[in-house]
C-alpha cells in the first residue's frame, strides 16, 4: 500500500485533468520499464511472532539498520516508516509486512539483481536483530488479533472503515503478502489491449503463484487464501472490472470508475484526515464536509487512485495484482511472465487471441474458482493448468524475441522456470506445503518459518 503521493498542489477544476493524468503515463517503447514490488512477513526467530514497530528488535530498528546501505529514512510523526534510494522504496504494510517497491528497470535481469540485493541487505540487518522473513501469500500461524499495527495515519482510517464494508478487510491489511509488477503502455489503445489481456489472465497468475493454504496454523481449504480474501474486502473497490471489456472503454471510463470509488482520506498539513466513504465527486464540487469550498489537488487524486484494489489497477501504468508472495525465484518469475506477454507485440496478439472469446461469466468463474482449486479448476474442456501452459509458452516466446541476455548469454525466459515446473507438474507451492503439513511436519506449520524463510 502506498504512502502520500509526491506533492502536486495543482487544483482540479475538471474531469479532463483526471483523464490527462492517465494519458500522461504513455511512453514510447524504448522508455518502457519494469517495476516489481513484493511483500514479506517478518518473524522473531525465537518465538516466530511478528515483530512490533517499536523496540530493540522492532520494525523501526530494522528500517534504521538498513540505512547503512544508503537508504534515506522517511518519517511520519517522527517515526521512520519508509526508506528511499535510487527510485526504489522500502515501505510497511499495516502489520509490518516489509515491502520493496523497486525502481523502474530495463529488464528482468536488473529486477532480479535488485530483489537479490534487497533480500541480502534485509538478511544482514535481520540476523543482528534475531528476525527472519518469509515469503507466502497469507500469514500461516498467527491470528488477526495477534498481528501488530504500524503507526501510519492512513492505516488507522482504513482499520476503522474496513469492517463496515466487508468481513475480511482487516485480514487483507494485516495477514497478506503479494508480488506484483507495474508495466507501461504507449497509447490508449495499447493500454486497453494490455488491460484486457492481463485481467483475463490474472486468475492464471493467481493459480501459478498460489501459496497461502494455512490460517491460524491449520489448512484453510484454499490454495490462495490471499486471493479469496479480496472477494470480501470491499466490493466498491475490488474485482475483475467487467467494464474494461466494453466497447468504448478507455481513460475516461476508468476515471468514472475511480470517481465512484469511495474515498478513504485526504492528506493535509502532514496529517491524514478521515473521509472514508465520502465522494470524490463532492470533493471536486467543493462540497466535502469540513473542507467546504476547497478543491482537491492532483496529489489528492494520485492518492485516491491508490485506494482502488481491482485485480489489475491503472495509474500511470498497469499493475498486475493477482499473485501470492513467495520465494526469490517466484519474485523474479512474476515480472518475467507479464513482460513476456505484454511487452512483445507478437506475444500480446497471441495472448489476446487466447482470451478474447472468454465471456464475462467465464472470466469471473476463473477469478472465483482459482483461490480454492488453482490449476485444477475446470475450464471449458480442460483445466486452468492447460491455460497456464499455453500462456507460459506465449510468454517465453515473447521474452526470447526481446533478446535481453545477461553476461552469460541467457535471456529472460529462464526466469519462468519455477512456474513452468508448477504448471507442468500441476502442483502448486500451496499443495506442496500441504503435503509437508500432513507428512513430515506432523500437522504443524512452524517448520515453514525455517524451511521457507529467505
Amino acid at each position: 500500500m502506498s504512502g502520500p503521493s509526491a506533492q502536486n498542489e495543482t487544483l482540479i477544476t475538471g474531469r479532463a485533468q483526471l483523464v490527462d493524468v492517465l494519458a500522461s503515463g504513455e511512453k514510447v517503447r524504448e522508455a518502457w520499464r519494469i517495476g516489481t514490488e513484493h511483500e514479506k512477513f517478518g518473524f522473531r526467530l525465537d518465538d516466530l511472532r511478528p515483530p512490533t514497530f517499536e523496540g530493540d528488535r522492532g520494525i523501526e530498528a530494522l528500517l534504521n539498520g538498513l540505512t547503512r546501505f544508503g537508504w534515506e529514512p522517511y518519517a511520519e510523526d517522527g517515526k521512520v516508516i519508509a526508506l528511499l534510494r535510487d527510485g526504489a522504496s522500502v515501505t510497511l504494510e499495516p502489520a509490518g509486512q516489509l515491502e520493496l517497491s523497486g525502481a523502474p528497470l530495463i529488464d528482468i535481469h536488473e529486477t532480479c539483481r535488485e530483489v537479490g540485493t534487497h533480500l541480502n541487505e534485509v538478511r544482514q540487518v535481520a540476523d543482528s536483530l534475531g528476525l527472519g522473513f518469509l515469503g507466502m501469500g497469507f500469514q500461516p500461524k498467527w491470528t488477526r488479533e495477534e498481528m501488530p499495527w504500524m503507526p501510519k495515519g492512513r492505516y488507522k482510517i482504513m482499520r476503522e472503515y474496513m469492517p463496515k464494508v466487508g468481513s475480511l478487510g482487516l485480514d487483507m491489511m494485516t495477514r497478506t503478502c503479494t508480488v506484483q509488477v507495474n508495466l507501461d503502455y504507449s497509447s490508449e489503445a495499447d493500454m486497453i489491449k494490455k488491460f484486457r489481456v492481463s485481467l483475463a489472465l490474472q486468475p492464471v497468475a493467481t493459480a501459478l503463484f498460489a501459496d497461502s493454504p494455512f490460517t491460524n496454523g491449520k489448512p484453510n481449504g484454499f490454495l490462495s487464501y490471499r486471493s479469496h480474501i479480496w472477494t470480501d474486502t470491499d466490493r466498491d473497490r475490488t474485482g475483475m472490472l467487467d467494464f474494461v471489456f466494453d466497447e468504448g472503454f478507455g481513460y475516461e471510463r476508468y476515471v468514472d470508475y475511480l470517481l465512484d470509488v469511495p474515498m478513504y482520506f485526504t492528506y493535509r498539513n502532514g496529517e491524514y484526515m478521515d473521509y472514508a466513504g465520502h465522494s470524490f465527486k463532492k470533493f471536486m464540487a467543493g462540497e466535502l464536509d469540513g473542507l467546504r469550498g476547497e478543491l482537491p489537488t492532483l496529489r489528492d487524486w494520485n492518492d485516491h487512485m491508490t485506494t482502488a484494489f481491482p485485480e489489475v489497477r491503472l495509474k500511470k501504468y498497469l499493475e498486475m495484482r493477482g499473485a501470492d508472495g513467495g520465494p526469490w525465484s517466484r519474485l523474479c518469475a512474476l515480472p518475467a511472465f507479464w513482460v513476456g506477454l505484454l511487452y512483445d507485440d507478437e506475444a500480446l496478439d497471441a495472448a489476446w487471441d487466447l482470451v478474447k472469446n472468454f465471456s464475462m461469466e467465464e472470466r469471473n468463474a476463473l477469478r472465483d474458482g482459482v483461490p480454492k482449486h488453482a490449476l485444477k479448476l475446470p475450464f471449458r474442456n480442460a483445466t486452468v493448468r492447460e491455460l497456464a501452459i499455453e500462456a507460459l509458452k506465449i510468454s517465453a516466446s515473447g521474452l526470447a524475441r526481446r533478446a535481453r541476455a545477461n553476461t552469460c548469454g541467457v535471456n529472460e525466459a529462464g526466469f519462468l522456470e519455477s512456474i513452468i515446473d508448477i504448471a507442468e507438474s500441476g502442483v502448486t507451492a500451496a499443495e506442496r506445503k500441504l503435503d509437508l503439513f500432513h507428512g513430515p511436519w506432523n500437522g504443524a506449520v512452524d517448520p515453514v518459518f525455517k524451511e521457507f524463510a529467505y
